[in-house]
């Protein structure tokens, strides 16, 4: 069985560091389902957090939410509370990266998928394995369509197989790849490249994703250039950014 889990959350130089700590394979109990709300809550009360980089320990990134919990008396809870956390961490403003090294499974594989950005290394392993139990995952089949297509999608929940980091990346669900063994130096560049410009520029170029989402390109456009010229264009780093291009000197960005 496995041992009672926590949430750990740590910042440092604007990067939010949370990781899972249930052992053995970070399976997801209620408790820390409710943990990650509240983490999710802590983040975007705070102004100096510019990522948010999910992660767990050990073997697994998580290998989904507890079957027990599955059951048809427990279900509704679990699909409440479990959505809950992931629509929190889905509207963050800030980017939000899953660090996978290991098994990412289930509900650990949607909980990834809610992220901006997937690291992960070459040997992890993704799958949605809960057709085995009668049922299919509501996050993966709202969500990968857009994302791997209704094919694979389909591939995925209807059989349950596993694949790896690599053809996960071929598929578009995994942005980068590390060597196994390295994903803490491939995470650490990653967030310097991040935190190296601007967070509101970040933010609201996440915004216009999110925003133009399944439109038409004309469509599109129109809630792009809204959002480029009424948020983005009164800011102080839209105007540093040029003027400090123009002065040939590095940008002093203020995030705002």
């Amino acid at each position: 069985m496995a041992e009672p889990g926590r949430v750990d959350l740590s910042v440092d130089r604007r990067v939010a560091r949370v990781s899972i700590h249930r052992p053995p394979l970070n399976v997801l109990d209620l408790p820390t389902i409710q943990r990650l709300s509240e983490i999710a809550d802590e983040i975007a009360r705070r102004d100096d957090v510019q990522l948010a980089v999910l992660g767990g320990e050990g073997k697994a990134f998580s290998a989904g939410v507890a079957v027990e919990i599955h059951l048809p008396e427990t279900i509704p809870a679990m699909l409440e509370q479990f959505h809950g956390a992931l629509r929190r961490w889905w509207h963050l403003p800030c980017l939000t990266l899953a660090a996978v090294d290991g098994y990412c499974l289930g509900g650990g594989m949607e909980l990834a998928a809610i992220c901006d950005l997937v690291l992960a290394t070459e040997n992890s392993q993704f799958g949605q394995p809960e057709i085995q139990v009668g049922c299919y995952p509501p996050i993966a089949t709202a969500l990968y369509p857009h994302r791997l297509g209704p094919g694979r999608t389909l591939d995925l929940v209807t059989t349950g197989r596993r694949i790896d980091a690599v053809r996960a990346e071929a598929w578009g669900f995994v942005t980068r790849l590390a060597t196994p063994g390295e994903l803490e130096a491939a995470l650490t560049r990653w967030s310097d490249e991040i935190t190296a410009q601007s967070a509101i520029a970040q933010e609201l170029a996440k915004k216009s994703i999110r925003a133009t989402l399944g439109e038409t390109f004309e469509r599109a456009l129109v809630a792009s250039e809204s959002i480029y010229l009424q948020e983005l264009a009164v800011t102080h780093d839209v105007e540093e950014g040029a003027r400090a291009f123009l002065e040939k000197r590095p940008p002093r960005w203020r995030h705002r």
